[in-house]
């Protein structure tokens, strides 16, 4: 499994997990093990992996790849975990960044309809990725319509 950060797993810009998201990938971990879910994150800041390795030892965060929508975190995701692209879910609130790289890694995209947002202290980058996404589901309707 595959999990992007910003939306996901907590509002943008902030590197600590909300009480319920830090209870469900808890839960997540003893069901599949640590070992078998990524961070696939574009913004895989010092301060989220001292996080993760305190708080979830076994959950890796993928550095050193082009960003989304290239395919090659997922590919580093098979590569770390010993799972195919295809029976890898990677959950992302972007459809053409996180669900993109996942249809051109073979990958299973979960697209978040509901990102975790904190407007308060962070309104223009949440009002910028909140417009960014209303852009993205219209483009894809404008594509099945044509």
């Amino acid at each position: 499994m595959a999990l992007d950060f910003d939306g996901v797993l907590a509002p943008h810009g902030v590197d600590q997990l909300s009480p319920e998201i830090d209870n469900w990938l808890q839960n997540c971990c003893q069901l599949v093990g640590a070992e078998k879910i990524v961070i696939l994150s574009n913004r895989p800041t010092a301060a989220r992996k001292e996080m993760l390795d305190r708080c979830f030892p076994g959950i890796r965060l993928v550095t050193g790849v082009r960003k989304k929508p290239y395919p090659d975190g997922l590919h580093k995701t098979a590569e770390l975990t010993g799972i195919p692209p295809e029976n890898i879910l990677m959950a992302d609130d972007r459809l053409l960044t996180g669900c993109l790289a996942a249809v051109l890694a073979g990958a299973v995209p979960f697209y978040i309809r509901k990102p975790d947002v904190r407007i308060k202290g962070n309104l223009r980058a949440e009002l910028f990725f909140m417009l960014l996404r209303y852009l993205e589901r219209g483009y894809i309707q404008l594509i099945r319509w044509i």
